[in-house]
Order: structure tokens, then C-alpha cells, then sequence
């Protein structure tokens, strides 16, 4: 069909008016998500400021969901992370997983996979904008039966290369965390809708930018679904000495094989990991039940006092005594 020139010079006087008006609607859909996702904010941190009153950890009627505050920041303190999702809601906080640094704040969220020994420091909170975070326990086997429900439509497994990472909150997340926030209001409704909800955030996450780290973890076959039968396998007889070739053969995994996607995904080697295990293990009987430091040390499989001390003042800054007392004397533990 020939078109007339005058047809021709019309349409192209047209065509720049409609890109400016597409480009004027999607600045404008961008303006709106971002007032959208404030307003969801702004309410998700006067929510959780208003049940989490005073510094500390808080654990909600949802038995996997904890409220944590803190009014200033704090030391870099050695702990042990559980797998979880932590939702920072407002302030900003560090984990170092040996070498390796990962700050998130609010509107990002931390994954954690695996259980992974890190030390934690919140380093912007004061009395009148404290830090404020959420909590949320990871049920593995929960996600591997939602996997399996998503199917295709999951996604993709691919080679996790740590057992911990941080993803920036997209508007679906962030509304189903703030409606469980809101269940705490009405304590009747949890046991019927927190689950549905739950539920909801395993998916927004699964689907979120970074939800494919996720997968393989929580999938029952692939290897990195072996190095978390291996974490539980080194959880369960961590005071006894290691044998690489009996773990390998608990999981089904050659020495070298294991030793590569350990370290992969935990950022050490198995029996680093072991003994990072171990000294948390004596740093929480010392603080927390006055256990004696040489009898923290053999509870935990240490037979030399002087190696304990050493290597405890490796990775906590200080001999065990010291350190101890620095954390009966701040009141400060991780």
C-alpha cells in the first residue's frame, strides 16, 4: 500500500509526541512505585519500632519471626547465623564471612542458607532512627516442597557460591512482609494465616533476583544440597576429631570434591569450619554458663589449654579470659 507524503509527514510529526508521552508514563509509574514502596516502608519501621520498644531481640507470636533493635551502633561481634532471612527495615548493618564483607540496609535483605560462623556489626543506628530488623527462620524442607510445587516455573539451580547473600526488596516482598508485621496485631489470626504468608515470602524470594542461590540449597539432590548434609553432619560431632575421608563418604562426595563446594559455599574448608564451631561453642559456656576456660575448652574437643587460648585469641581479639570479661562488662554479646 503507497502511503501520500503528506500521510508520511504527519505520522513522523506524531511519533515524537508518543515517545514523549510513553517516557512521561513510565516516569510517572516509577514515581508512584517509589512513593508506594516509602509509604510501605515508613509504616513497616513505626510497626516494628512499636513492638520491638527496646533494645534487643524480640520474638514475635510467629514462632520463626524475631524483632531486633538496637539503639547505637555495636562492636563486630563474633555469632553464629542459623539459616534465615533478615529484613533490615531501617539503619544498616556488616557481616564479614572471613575476608569477605557484605553491608545491607534498608529496603535489601540478607539470606543465610547454610550455618555459617560471621561476625556482625551494626554501624548506623541512634536513639532517635534506631537499626530495626526482621528475623525470619528458614524452613528448608518448606521451600524444597514449594520447588517442587513451582516446577518449571521455579527458579533455575545453579552453583550457590556461598551459603549467604543480599538482594534489594522489590514491592511484592516487602508487602507480604509488612502483612505478617501486621498479623502481630491480631494474635487470633497467626495460626491460620502466618503459614499462608510465610509461604509467600519463600516464593518472592525464590523469585526475586538473586532466588536461584537459593535453590540447589534447598533442593534434595546437587552438590551443594550434600555440603548442607555435611554442616549438619560436622554440627552434630564437632568435638571429636575429623576425619575429611569419613565426612566425604557421609555425603557421598570425594575428599576433593567436598573440600571445593565446602569452601564455596561456607568461605572455609571443613575443618576451619569445624573449629570455628568449636570456639563459639566454649565462648557461649564461658558467658552464658560460667563454665572455666580450660573446661570450655576440652567440652568442645580441645585436649591442649595453650592451643585453645591460642586460637580463640585468633579469632575473637583476645584471650578467652579477657574477652569474657570485656563482654560481662559492655553487656555486648552477638
Amino acid at each position: 500500500m503507497r502511503v501520500s507524503r503528506e500521510a508520511a509527514r504527519e505520522y513522523h510529526a506524531i511519533l515524537p509526541k508518543d515517545r514523549a508521552a510513553s517516557m512521561f508514563d513510565s516516569n510517572l509509574q516509577q514515581t508512584q512505585d517509589r512513593k508506594a514502596i516509602a509509604e510501605r516502608q515508613q509504616d513497616l519501621a513505626a510497626r516494628v519500632a512499636r513492638l520491638a520498644p527496646v533494645d534487643g531481640v524480640h520474638q514475635s507470636a510467629v514462632a520463626s519471626l524475631a524483632l531486633i533493635r538496637a539503639s547505637m551502633p555495636t562492636l563486630c561481634m563474633p555469632t553464629v547465623y542459623q539459616p534465615c532471612l533478615a529484613v533490615v527495615v531501617q539503619g544498616r548493618k556488616r557481616i564479614v564471612l572471613n575476608d569477605e564483607v557484605l553491608h545491607y540496609d534498608a529496603l535489601n535483605y540478607l539470606v543465610v542458607s547454610v550455618t555459617l560462623p560471621v561476625l556482625g556489626q551494626v554501624i548506623e543506628a541512634c536513639a532517635e532512627h534506631p537499626y530495626l530488623c526482621l528475623r525470619f527462620n528458614l524452613d528448608l524442607d518448606e521451600i524444597a516442597r514449594l520447588l517442587l510445587e513451582l516446577g518449571d516455573r521455579g527458579a533455575p539451580p545453579i552453583a550457590a557460591d556461598r551459603g549467604l547473600y543480599v538482594a534489594s526488596m522489590g514491592e511484592p516482598l516487602l508487602d507480604a512482609v509488612l502483612r505478617l508485621v501486621k498479623l502481630l496485631d491480631t494474635p487470633d489470626d497467626v495460626p491460620v494465616l502466618a503459614p499462608v504468608i510465610q509461604r509467600e515470602i519463600y516464593y518472592r524470594v525464590l523469585r526475586g533476583e538473586l532466588g536461584q542461590r537459593l535453590v540447589d540449597l534447598a533442593a534434595g539432590d546437587g552438590s551443594n544440597h550434600r555440603i548442607v548434609r555435611a554442616i549438619e553432619w560436622l554440627k552434630q560431632r564437632y568435638t571429636t576429631p575429623l576425619r575429611i575421608e569419613a565426612l566425604a563418604d557421609a555425603v557421598h562426595m570425594s575428599p576433593s570434591a567436598l573440600h571445593h563446594r565446602f569452601k564455596a559455599v561456607t568461605a572455609m574448608s571443613p575443618l576451619q569450619y569445624q573449629k570455628h564451631l568449636r570456639l563459639h561453642e566454649a565462648r557461649r559456656l564461658m558467658f552464658a554458663d560460667g563454665i572455666e576456660c580450660a573446661t570450655a575448652g576440652h567440652r568442645v574437643g580441645y585436649e591442649s589449654a595453650s592451643q585453645f587460648s591460642r586460637e580463640y585469641r585468633r579469632l575473637f581479639g583476645a584471650p578467652p579470659r579477657v574477652e569474657i570479661a570485656r563482654l560481662r562488662e559492655t553487656g555486648v554479646v552477638a
